[in-house]
């Protein structure tokens, strides 16, 4: 039986890809790694290990919840041991040598690893579901978003200052430069020269390797809200060909990881509250911009639980693909 170790096994994404072994029934000895401090607490069952250069002795696949830095630090240890990394840190994504995976739109490129496969971003793992099917149709260009992030994605903090500030509109704020309590704050990320945080950079740059597209070109505004869990987009889309609505709309009422929520008459649309604790990304509000007379421009709305199929889940499910390969 294969052993599968969790680094960064303490955190939200860590917790929830133990999880998510269980529900994708993926078979094999468990090993939870994580900082000294935390080693010999019990998740599940099992007992949380220091991680240090001996952990990934006898381990065939790693997956990585844990910050740039700490990756880094790790990386080689688990590389010289001979396992198979799928890593949720940005610190690989954009390496020419491992492949950027969202199994139900570049499954293929998992075979190219060379013991290292990377989880993109959560928002751009959201938007590029709601959106593959389209450019598979019409072949998108350019790429207008403007995301709504949830709290829980910059961690506990993140939770603790909304919790805080809910029972006290005078608490400062601790994860965010400003109470995030009634607010809403358009930056995730440092910015750089211009005026583009690293946040925003994620979805072009990823999205451009996952589709084997180089020149999308991608306008993001990451902006962080209120809300608990599950981020949502808004998203205006321009294409190469003119899009038939009604097409796009069955090809994603049948594709897979995604949920169409469309139906403005009676107010169904997709919502942060309704995608939460579940890997479906649900997708809505279909419309052409009245603006573009060819139809070569549509809006969308959609979203999705950034801790399950924008992170944990999908290194799961890319786990399972990679299993079945080497089977």
């Amino acid at each position: 039986m294969k052993t599968i170790a969790i680094a960064g096994a303490t955190g939200a994404v860590g917790r929830q890809m133990l999880e998510c072994l269980k529900e994708q029934k993926i078979e094999g000895n468990i090993k939870l790694l994580a900082s000294a401090r935390s080693a010999g607490k019990e998740i599940d069952g099992y007992i949380v290990e220091e991680l240090n250069e001996q952990s990934f002795q006898g381990v065939d696949y790693v997956l990585g919840a844990c910050e740039n830095d700490i990756t880094k630090m790790w990386m080689p240890w688990a590389q010289q041991a001979g396992c198979v990394v799928i890593d949720n840190s940005s610190a690989y994504r954009l390496d020419d040598n491992v492949p950027l995976v969202i199994p139900e739109i570049n499954a293929q490129d998992i075979a190219n690893h060379h013991g290292i496969i990377a989880n993109p971003n959560c928002s751009t793992i959201i938007a590029l579901m709601a959106l593959h099917d389209l450019n598979d149709l019409y072949h998108i260009e350019n790429v207008v978003c403007t995301t709504f992030q949830a709290v829980s994605g910059a961690g506990v903090k993140g939770i603790r200052d909304l919790e805080r500030e809910l029972a006290d509109e005078h608490a400062q704020p601790e994860a965010f430069a400003y109470p995030i309590a009634f607010n809403v704050i358009p930056q995730i990320g440092g910015f750089d020269e211009f005026g583009i945080t690293s946040e925003e950079w994620k979805m072009q740059n990823e999205g451009r390797k996952i589709l084997h597209s180089p020149n999308l070109n991608v306008n993001c505004t990451c902006v962080r809200v209120p809300v608990w869990r599950s981020h949502s987009e808004s998203i205006l889309v321009k294409t190469t060909q003119p899009v038939d609505l009604d097409e796009l709309k069955e090809r994603l009422s049948h594709s897979k990881g995604v949920v169409l929520r469309d139906d403005p008459k009676h107010n169904i649309y997709p919502m942060p509250i309704d995608t939460t604790n579940q890997d479906d990304v649900f997708v809505g509000r279909l419309r052409y911009d009245l603006a573009d007379p060819e139809k070569k421009t549509i809006g969308l709305f959609c979203c999705g639980d950034q801790i399950r199929k924008g992170a944990a889940s999908n290194a799961v499910q890319i786990l399972a693909e990679l299993i079945q390969l080497e089977k």
